[in-house]
């Protein structure tokens, strides 16, 4: 089912698209500037996007530190959700962090998102603590989450 998709780097050109994933995605999404900044001013991300006859259907952002991977965002849009499009995603982002020297990837997940959590446990990613009052919407905690890739 994948095979019909395409992963690439993000541009700016697909800064629209992505906002679409995003505003669809979470309850405090990033802005346009941000997704800029990303691409441009910030020397450790690197950002791939999903697609399928050319519409970006979800992405990936990471900074690689290193030898650490932290995930900022991982999305699809909903639509293509519970079609392991979020995992193939995913995967390819480890893939490429470790390609790039990573050894571990962390990141944060809502305390309540369990199935992203569920996903990221396929992965191998184990609890490594939580972040109080992380989420600036509503104040929810983070569970932190660690893989060795």
């Amino acid at each position: 089912m994948v095979d019909s998709f395409v992963f690439r780097y993000m541009k700016e050109e697909d800064i629209d698209q992505i906002l679409e994933v995003e505003h669809t995605s979470f309850a405090t999404p990033w802005s346009r500037e941000a997704f800029y900044n990303e691409i441009y001013n910030n020397k450790f991300a690197v950002y791939i996007v999903l697609e399928e006859d050319d519409k970006i259907i979800g992405y990936c952002g990471a900074w690689i530190v290193i030898d650490e991977a932290h995930v900022t965002n991982v999305a699809i849009l909903p639509a293509y959700r519970g079609r392991k499009l979020g995992e193939a995603l995913l995967r390819k982002m480890m893939t490429i962090a470790k390609d790039m020297g990573a050894r571990s990837m962390t990141l944060e997940v809502r305390v309540t998102n369990h199935v992203a959590q569920s996903l990221y446990r396929k992965l191998g990613f184990q609890n490594g603590g939580i972040r109080k009052n992380y989420y600036s919407d509503n104040q929810e905690d983070a569970l932190v989450m660690w893989v060795n890739i």
